[in-house]
């Protein structure tokens, strides 16, 4: 069946936690999975912050093979729900201020884990199997996360004009060519947008997006 893009990334988008599942050293041959704040990159891509000590942070060091796995939030049967999951490798990386300041946008708790022996890491997907319910599923490439994509800094420029016209209370955190995430009330939301709008048209359609309908919230 073939997959379509933007369900995808929405999907991508919407959950706050995604499980991985690497593989363990303490026992060899079973994977080890556990429960992480799902935070992603400019190009959709999931980024780890774990400490040196975490039993997955020492798994990934030794085998870089891993999957992770997200389900549709408040989904009461996650059967009839969708989910994804991400195969692919965890790489540890040096983290610009850009991307810094988005994973902070996203889990400001962290700050103080960038004290301590905390490191980035990126999974590069290989495959993405995606299911949208009962009998929808296929495998979706990975190089279709890249194609549309826009650079931290851009994102950085539209999040500080974007932001006058939201209203005390809404937080915007993210913003690509897909939709908006914004945190309200303490409870991360995501607006789609219609169709998936070009980045020289990103900045105008953030504007509008935050002033007409993430003030509604």
């Amino acid at each position: 069946m073939k997959i379509e893009l933007t369900p995808v990334i929405h999907l991508l988008h919407s959950a706050q936690h995604s499980t991985l599942a690497s593989q363990s050293l303490q026992m060899p041959g079973y994977p080890y999975a556990t429960v992480l704040p799902n935070v992603l990159d400019d190009y959709h891509r999931p980024v780890l912050l774990i400490s040196a000590l975490a039993e997955h942070t020492k798994n990934i060091l030794a085998n870089g093979r891993v999957s992770i796995s997200i389900v549709e939030p408040g989904c009461g049967n996650v059967q009839a729900g969708a989910r994804l999951s991400i195969i692919g490798d965890a790489e540890q990386f040096e983290a610009d201020e850009a991307l810094k300041a988005r994973y902070l946008r996203y889990q400001p708790d962290a700050e103080q884990y960038l004290m301590l022996d905390f490191t980035f890491f990126r999974i590069q997907p290989q495959r993405i199997r995606y299911i949208g319910g009962v009998g929808k599923m296929g495998w979706l490439e990975a190089d279709a996360l890249g194609q549309d994509s826009i650079s931290l800094n851009v994102e950085a420029g539209l999040l500080a004009l974007a932001s006058r016209h939201t209203q005390i209370g809404i937080r915007l955190l993210g913003i690509d060519n897909f939709g908006m995430d914004y945190c309200v009330d303490g409870q991360q939301k995501r607006l789609s947008f219609e169709s998936p709008i070009r980045a020289e048209e990103l900045l105008e359609a953030a504007v509008v997006a935050s002033a007409q309908q993430l003030n509604r919230q």
